[in-house]
């Protein structure tokens, strides 16, 4: 059975990732949104906007790689519903394959395009200044932050994907996701906000992921924000699996 879904899964995910390579637009678009915000804070907004690091584009870029990342999902969402609506999964059902091998191929291509897409963002970020002393460990814990969180999100996005009446609802959902990393230590630091919103921004996932990267980056102790921005990862992932496979029994049946 193992074998037989992982078979299954790498077909499928071919499939998607052909898909992706024919219309490299998908992850040129979702790129274009996070470096136009990191440009405009950057040289519009940086002079005015006192983070403490000497360099703003250090101190935005792990918010700017969130918002990376809930920008791209929007597209798995996009991708099940046409296929939902478009009779593939139909097909899929009478051919012999393992069901959850669909869900997986959707799930794994949001994975490899978001991680180019970071790639993209990261690439522009060194060009407009941003470095960083980081070691190999140090960008292999930031890299599974980002791949635990894409994970989370994406499964997140499958549940749209299948119960949205209209393309435009499907990946409407995205658009709280991006917004959350305004509300969040991403741009500005949290002490300087209003009693409640403050109070929001720091017991928000996105105020401690952006900490626990930023603070690889610098190579200082990450503390306790490491410790809750994996669980907020994990525990968001969790759920939204659970979630977003009985919702696809419930649309297949």
């Amino acid at each position: 059975m193992s074998k037989h879904f992982l078979g299954d899964t790498a077909v499928l995910l071919g499939r998607s990732l052909r898909h992706i390579a024919r219309s490299p637009d998908t992850i040129i678009t979702t790129a274009i949104m996070p470096i136009a915000f990191m440009l405009l804070f950057v040289y519009v907004f940086g002079g005015a906007i006192e983070t403490g690091s000497d360099s703003y584009v250090n101190y935005l870029l792990p918010g700017i790689l969130i918002i990376t990342i809930a920008s791209g999902i929007s597209y798995t969402a996009f991708r099940l519903f046409l296929d939902l609506k478009g009779g593939i999964f139909e097909r899929f059902q009478s051919m012999p394959i393992a069901r959850s091998a669909v869900l997986w191929a959707h799930v794994l291509t949001s994975l490899v395009a978001n991680l180019i897409s970071i790639v993209v963002v990261i690439g522009v970020a060194l060009i407009m200044g941003f470095r960083t002393g980081a070691g190999v460990l140090n960008w292999l814990a930031v890299a599974g932050i980002l791949v635990l969180f894409t994970l989370a999100l994406t499964w997140i996005a499958v549940i749209p994907g299948l119960t949205a009446k209209t393309l435009d609802g499907a990946s409407a959902f995205s658009y709280p996701l991006i917004f959350l990393p305004f509300v969040s230590s991403a741009f500005v630091p949290t002490g300087s906000m209003p009693g409640p919103v403050r109070a929001f921004a720091e017991h928000q996932p996105v105020t401690s992921i952006v900490n626990a990267i930023r603070d690889l980056f610098t190579q200082q102790p990450v503390g306790a924000d490491i410790w809750i921005a994996l669980a907020w990862c994990t525990g968001i992932l969790v759920l939204a699996y659970l979630f977003a496979n009985v919702t696809y029994r419930r649309t297949i049946s």
